[in-house]
């Protein structure tokens, strides 16, 4: 199987995020040793996520927020449950953990 390392997985804090610089930017959030990854981009506006690059907010280890319009995304689906873009979702995309390392499937 053909995979892409986007990161260690203890590169990503327990219950928050990381972007990852690439293209189409990416973030990896993260609660134990589950990961979920999504494409950088707000459903709202089509913009990234983080206002100042690579700064997300999570809460609670379980939603991320977008720093310019305060929309709240699960972290399990992407799926906005507060905001200006509710029931939207974010684009997810497959990864694994391997070996330590998170990478797109």
């Amino acid at each position: 199987m053909d995979t892409t390392m986007l990161c260690h997985l203890d590169a990503v804090p327990d219950g928050g995020a990381r972007v990852i610089d690439r293209d189409p930017g990416v973030i990896v959030v993260r609660r134990g040793q589950q990961v979920w990854a999504y494409i950088n981009r707000c459903p709202h506006f089509s913009i990234p996520l983080d206002f100042e690059p690579g700064t997300i907010c999570t809460y609670d280890a379980e939603v991320l927020m977008c720093a310019h319009h305060s929309a709240l995304f699960r972290f399990t689906d992407g799926v906005c449950i507060d905001g200006p873009c509710r029931d939207a979702a974010l684009s997810p995309l497959a990864v694994q953990v391997i070996e330590g390392r998170v990478c797109l499937c």
